[in-house]
């Protein structure tokens, strides 16, 4: 059986128990082949699992069996959702939320029209 060489695959993994870990990830995908890497990712606040993470398979045959068959797997009564990681979109240098990091204007952040919400009432 041929594999091929430098193709790899990214996998999605989702509606992970929230106490799975790298380890557990990694065990639950090497009886299909070499694993790459591992990633779960985290809340940047809290340091908590957000339920999802990916793993890279070294071999795209290797990944995509092991798509198949975990495709109905379930751990601590969660059936994970395992499929072909899409390419990251390209969100921008705005993107995330945060917005500008300017100081606020005076007068507690409410801007020109003070109070009552920009309804024109002075």
């Amino acid at each position: 059986m041929g594999k091929e060489k430098g193709k790899t695959v990214r996998i999605y993994v989702g509606n992970m128990p929230f106490s799975m870990d790298e380890t557990q990830l990694r065990s639950l995908f090497e009886p299909y082949g070499q694993v790459a890497t591992v990633d779960i990712i985290t809340d940047r606040e809290t340091g908590r699992p957000r339920g999802f993470g990916f793993v890279e398979m070294l071999h795209e045959n290797e990944g995509r069996t092991a798509i198949q068959s975990l495709e109905d797997y379930a751990s601590e009564g969660r059936t994970l959702n395992i499929n072909e990681a899409r390419p990251r979109e390209n969100r921008g240098a705005g993107a995330g939320g945060g917005g500008s990091r300017r100081p606020r204007p005076s007068g507690g952040g409410r801007g020109f029209y003070g109070n009552d919400g920009g309804r024109g009432r002075f």
